[in-house]
């Protein structure tokens, strides 16, 4: 598909990278005529990161591991940065053939069907074999260190975001998609975003959304994402008979100018990892309401910089929703203490000087410059 959080972060370490001695590229592994590619490829253009486009046939195509093996020599590879399953197995299948180091970043194992409980028990049984473990919450740092992980391998380091390019220019009555959907002046708009599936907790969103609507508030929610549970949550939409108010609009790809239009985002999510959009939505001023999944509590202090709910607790929801929108002053508050974190704490350009170090760790270089021939790094996702 156009990819999520996970891929953001890794075509967007690139250019983040480019005054240092490593060049990063991402071999992307996709099936050939995935149509959301294309939109991988021009996001890749626009922040001049190197992609290199890997088809990928299923389970049984083996041209992968040769297509991999090839690129690793053209380009001279002295680390392999995989980033799930299936490049964490091929990043150790590669190994007897050619001899480099062995990072990966853990995202979270969360979203769940027939197939994951295998692909997930793969990508397990293959940390404690890499060289180094990068974690993006606490929650899965603790839990790979029980994957036999030495914790001298095992690194936190949350997700961060490019606060340059991520920064309100004007508020949201001024935004030009709520023109774009007819959203009438003074009327607030609540913003979810993610792939549409049942762990995301959308369709509780949706239940507290009709509570507030019936209540009164002057609002509606805009859903941005494509998924599986598209049909269920548009069923349940139509039956709450608030489809001018509640909208799945699909994939955004101006998801600046969708910030830009938001007065609340929320995050209603069962599991997580530290999820990209909360970044987004506190470095674009936006005032968040999210549940306490993974590794949000640990960014967001409550009533201070965002209002924490309980997992899968709909009143409680519908609580902090209504609590935020009837509430001027709160969003004022909560969305400039949201910013000034990111500023402080969660920018990419921190982020990545961490990376950098644990790459000079895994070479053997502690700090001292490598030659010119030593510095190729793939980073590679499916």
């Amino acid at each position: 598909g156009t990819g999520g959080g996970p891929e953001k972060t890794i075509l967007l370490s690139a250019p983040f990278m480019a005054d240092t001695d490593y060049w990063l590229a991402s071999a992307y592994m996709h099936p050939p005529d995935d149509a959301g590619f294309a939109t991988i490829q021009q996001r890749a253009e626009n922040w001049n990161s190197p992609l290199i486009s890997v088809p990928d046939r299923g389970a049984c195509d083996r041209r992968i591991f040769r297509n991999m093996l090839r690129l690793c020599k053209h380009y001279n590879v002295k680390i392999w940065h995989g980033h799930d399953y299936k490049s964490n197995l091929i990043g150790l299948m590669l190994r007897p053939f050619w001899k480099m180091k062995l990072v990966t970043t853990v995202h979270g194992w969360v979203k769940h069907t027939m197939k994951t409980p295998l692909y997930y028990a793969v990508d397990r049984w293959s940390l404690p074999f890499y060289h180094h473990v990068i974690c993006v919450s606490d929650d899965l740092h603790e839990r790979v260190l029980k994957l036999r992980v030495k914790p001298e391998r095992c690194t936190w380091i949350p997700n961060a975001i490019d606060e340059q390019t991520f920064k309100r220019q004007h508020p949201p009555a001024d935004a030009a998609m709520r023109k774009q959907f007819d959203t009438p002046a003074g009327r607030l708009v609540v913003g979810a975003v993610g792939r549409l599936s049942t762990e995301k907790g959308f369709d509780r969103l949706i239940e507290s959304a009709v509570t507030l609507i019936k209540e009164g508030i002057d609002m509606e929610v805009w859903i941005a994402g494509e998924g599986d549970a598209k049909d269920d949550l548009q069923q349940q939409i139509n039956q709450t008979g608030q489809g001018d108010r509640i909208k799945l609009i699909g994939f955004c790809e101006d998801t600046i100018g969708l910030y830009h239009a938001l007065d609340v985002f929320v995050l209603s999510s069962l599991r997580e990892g530290l999820p990209n959009v909360v970044l987004e939505a506190a470095s674009m001023n936006v005032p968040i309401v999210s549940t306490l999944v993974a590794g949000v509590p640990k960014m967001l202090t409550d009533q201070h910089d965002g209002l924490l709910v309980p997992i899968a607790d709909t009143p409680a929801l519908t609580d902090a929703m209504r609590q935020v929108l009837t509430d001027p002053s709160l969003r004022e508050s909560l969305s400039t203490y949201a910013r000034q974190l990111i500023e402080n704490e969660y920018s990419f350009k921190h982020r990545m000087a961490k990376i950098k170090t644990i790459y000079d760790q895994v070479m053997g270089y502690n700090h001292v410059t490598p030659s010119p021939e030593e510095h190729a790094v793939a980073g590679t996702t499916h």
